[in-house]
């Protein structure tokens, strides 16, 4: 089982701090996450029974590659990866630059994880087409995976037409791409031409047990099984050694926490300053569970 450490809506100045931790702990992976601004959406947040995102205007959204560069940079084994990352919000050759770049400097330490989006909002003001994101993130991900081939590549498309030409740096080893969200649409997209799936809310055992049998399905449609995609789920039950080895069995191989947001109040008075809260947490989950896996 890995485990990621799911570290949205940290303050930009603690990243590297978490990382390091997260490096010393045994965590396999640290995300960041995206948004490229702050307003009074007209799209509704898809994830919350009002429509409105749980976060402010002061929450930042740090540029996720040039975050997961600096954490790079101050660690030598933990991975990172965006959950998500909205590729098609962007043009095609600003993602390969920005994700090859981070692959490079990390040295093949980056995972890409991708969703379609949700906000309209975001898409108008880069004059991406909403409409057609799913197509475009469909012919984007095997677009991306050509230019950081290097070399003299081409590739036409519907949406993206070039070449020849190349792209440098570029990683020396393949980026998994990883597939986020759980509607029909995001598993039958990882399971065509994902590495991976992320799940984007946190589930309960039912809903988790649920969410495999549908995936399954969908991987059948491709001659895949579970073997052949990695599977990280945020679980919604106390984190114990044998509840992940219960699902690692089950086919899930990793799951995604931030154990400061269930610190106790005991750590709350100990530890007043924020990123030694969060830090003090991933240490007790390490000790607690990481260690007994």
């Amino acid at each position: 089982m890995e485990f990621w450490l799911g570290a949205s809506f940290a303050d930009t100045g603690e990243y590297t701090g978490l990382a390091r931790a997260a490096d010393r702990l045994g965590y396999d992976v640290v995300t960041v996450s995206d948004h490229l601004f702050w307003a009074d959406y007209e799209t509704p947040y898809p994830y919350t029974r009002t429509g409105t995102p749980p976060y402010s205007q002061d929450t930042h959204w740090p540029d996720p590659w040039v975050t997961i560069g600096a954490m790079s940079s101050v660690t030598e084994r933990v991975r990172f990866a965006t959950n998500v990352y909205i590729p098609p919000v962007r043009d095609l050759f600003t993602v390969a630059k920005a994700v090859s770049t981070a692959a490079a400097l990390s040295g093949d330490r980056a995972i890409l994880g991708v969703g379609v989006g949700w906000c309209k909002d975001e898409f108008l003001q880069t004059g991406q087409d909403f409409h057609t994101r799913g197509r475009r993130l469909d012919e984007m991900i095997p677009a991306l995976r050509t230019l950081w081939q290097g070399g003299t590549v081409e590739h036409h498309g519907p949406f993206y037409d070039f070449g020849p030409l190349s792209i440098t740096p570029v990683p020396a080893e393949p980026v998994p791409v990883y597939i986020g969200g759980d509607s029909d649409a995001a598993l039958r997209r990882a399971a065509r031409v994902g590495d991976g799936w992320i799940g984007n809310r946190i589930y309960s055992e039912e809903q988790l047990e649920a969410l495999l049998a549908r995936l399954t399905g969908f991987l059948a449609e491709h001659g895949r099984t579970l073997d052949d995609l990695a599977v990280i789920a945020p679980i919604g039950a106390l984190p114990t050694a044998d509840l992940y080895r219960k699902w690692a069995d089950r086919g899930v191989q990793g799951t995604l926490s931030a154990p400061w947001w269930l610190a106790t109040p005991e750590e709350k008075a100990a530890h007043p300053d924020p990123l030694a809260l969060k830090i003090a947490t991933m240490e007790r989950f390490a000790e607690k569970v990481i260690a007994k896996m």
